[in-house]
């Protein structure tokens, strides 16, 4: 038995050995590789720990996967024989710096690397043949650079590549017949090509081949028609439009009364000279204005994107509210985040950043967590995590009365209301137990219980009509919000939970609209307790009932119209608790 523990305890401490050998050949690898550059890298030294401190370092197990460097101020050639060594590297960027020369060969050593981000650097030569031996890239970025020479074949060994960007280099020749099964996106415009677009790459927009002196064939079929038999395809075909179009208006009815836009492109800058003019095509290129704006990243985070990033990736309009423009926006990576175009912003640059730095110490996993922020003197971006589940509103209130709703069931309910009282018990307790979050709706609330947009509303102009249904009383007379004020506006989303009304102009089945607070208050009165629940969870089979009258009277309590009378959000969440035995 002695000699069993003997050997098993060896193995251990043998692993943990092997392990840490490992993670600290990785950290020796970047420090030679940064050993090349007269540039120092925060809290790249030997005494702290790579994995958790080192800007742009993320480790998987015990090796180090991915080093990301953009705009940092590399510059010269890329030393051979270093940052290969990373035998289990997955992402590389290095774009944006001032790098040049040729790619060293030993990049052939990359076997695992997915992601290869080298544009708008000053790299030169022929394109660096050992990339075709790199067969797990899915994408490879050399776009703005200055190399030269052939695309070559050997592109096609390539076959999990899902973007080529070889822009505005100085390729000729011309453009191979590339077979690649997974390829979603190219790019190989502003460069020497020639010759015509061979059949593979046919599928993609003509923007990308623009800048060369290629030729696009178009394809066209034509037939002779009998003059007698033209007018019938008109005819159905101004049909077909007509009825698009009265398709199309309802869409957009239906989504305008939704409260909720979806809109795809790229993530630009706003005309500041007009809220009505247009924005001309193309990515927002950033700058640095008079006050100099730079992105703040939080909790020593690692440096994995920056404001170029976040306005030349794609983005989608998730809505727009008081506080500004929400955007999903998909990193190159293809990891996302939410970013907020906050206007109407009245707070100077220190008191915002002040405000900023405090929601951003904030770390709990029920409140949704704030990336980064940007200011300038045209801009101010919150990024935030993104929650691809949805908020609660569209939970609630999203596709009512249609076939395919998917209802949500009181277990969930009662989750989301126990994780969102934890977030705002957690938020109360910033700034020295000072902190407000000041905007709590269903929309600010996500599946997992997690709470958005904290604490914009005092650096913002004016609180926002779109929440008049979930303002305490005193809000219309202090236009301030507080604590208490909280503990009302949460107590209005229990109501919500509840009943599935919204918190303005809730009706009631005698036709009447009034908002949910007065109507629950009424109905409570005349003993009617049951109307008010929502007959999505009332139909369930497990006789929830009394569970929603004490929720009930939760959400009564923290509505109610003293504020000395609203109990404190930390004994919110005990009664929540209590609801059930269990946690």
């Amino acid at each position: 038995m002695q000699v069993f523990f003997f050997f098993f305890f060896s193995l251990i401490l043998c692993s943990a050995l092997i392990f840490s050998e490992t993670l600290e050949n990785d950290k020796r690898v970047l420090l030679d590789f940064l050993s090349h550059f007269t540039l120092p890298l925060h809290r790249w030294n030997q005494s702290s720990p790579s994995c958790h401190h080192w800007t742009g370092v993320t480790c998987s197990g015990n090796r180090i996967v991915s080093v990301r460097l953009p705009a940092v101020g590399l510059n010269g050639l890329i030393p051979p024989f270093t940052i290969t060594r990373l035998s289990s590297l997955k992402t590389l960027s290095l774009r944006n710096n001032q790098l040049s020369g040729e790619l060293p060969s030993d990049f052939v050593n990359l076997k695992n690397l997915t992601h290869l981000y080298l544009q708008r650097n000053r790299l030169s030569g022929p394109f660096p043949a050992t990339l075709s031996e790199l067969k797990n890239l899915k994408v490879l970025d050399l776009s703005n650079n200055d190399f030269n020479g052939s695309i070559p074949n050997s592109l096609s060994r390539l076959t999990r590549l899902r973007v080529l960007n070889l822009a505005n280099n100085s390729f000729s020749g011309d453009i191979p017949d590339l077979h690649l099964p997974n390829l979603h996106q190219i790019d190989l415009s502003n460069n020497k090509l020639t010759g015509a677009v061979p059949k593979s790459l046919q599928r993609f927009n003509t923007s990308a081949f623009s800048g060369n002196n290629i030729i696009i064939t178009v394809k066209e079929k034509k037939r002779k028609t009998p003059l007698g038999l033209r007018q019938l395809p008109f005819l159905l075909i101004l049909s077909a439009a007509c009825v698009l179009g009265v398709s199309g208006l309802s869409c957009i009815i239906m989504i305008t009364c939704f409260g909720k836009t979806r809109i795809s492109g790229k993530f630009r800058k706003r005309d500041s000279s007009s809220s009505s003019s247009s924005t001309p095509p193309g990515n927002w290129t950033s700058r640095d204005d008079e006050e100099g704006g730079k992105i703040i990243f939080f909790g020593g985070k690692n440096h994995l994107f920056d404001i170029d990033d976040l306005l030349s990736s794609s983005a989608e309009v998730l809505g727009k509210g008081a506080f500004g423009t929400t955007y999903k926006v998909t990193m190159e990576d293809m990891s996302t985040v939410v970013v907020k175009r906050l206007k109407e912003v009245v707070a100077g640059r220190r008191e915002f950043e002040q405000q900023m730095e405090m929601i951003g110490m904030i770390r709990h996993e029920n409140v949704a967590e704030l990336k980064a922020y940007y200011y300038s003197k045209d801009d101010k971006l919150a990024v935030y995590s993104y929650y691809p589940q949805g908020s609660l509103f569209e939970l609630l209130h999203g596709k009512r009365g249609m076939y395919d709703r998917v209802a949500l069931d009181w277990e969930a309910r009662l989750r989301i209301a126990t994780g969102a009282a934890r977030g705002l018990v957690k938020i109360h307790e910033g700034n020295n137990g000072r902190c407000v979050h000041g905007n709590i709706k269903s929309s600010n609330i996500f599946l997992d219980g997690c709470i958005g947009d904290i604490g914009l509303t005092t650096i913002m102009r004016s609180l926002p009509h779109s929440t008049t249904g979930y303002h305490a009383p005193e809000i219309t007379d202090t236009r301030r919000s507080t604590q208490a004020s909280d503990v009302y506006s949460f107590g209005v989303v229990l109501l919500e939970i509840l009943t599935g009304k919204w918190p303005v102009n809730a009706e009631t089945k005698h036709g009447e609209k009034m908002d949910l607070v007065t109507w629950i208050r009424n109905v409570v009165a005349k003993e009617w307790t049951g109307e008010v629940f929502d007959m999505e969870i009332l139909s369930e089979s497990g006789g929830f009932e009394e569970e929603m009258v004490e929720m009930m009277q939760i959400g009564l309590a923290c509505v109610a119209v003293k504020q000395q009378e609203r109990p404190h959000i930390a004994h919110v969440v005990k009664m929540i608790q209590d609801i059930r035995s269990t946690d």
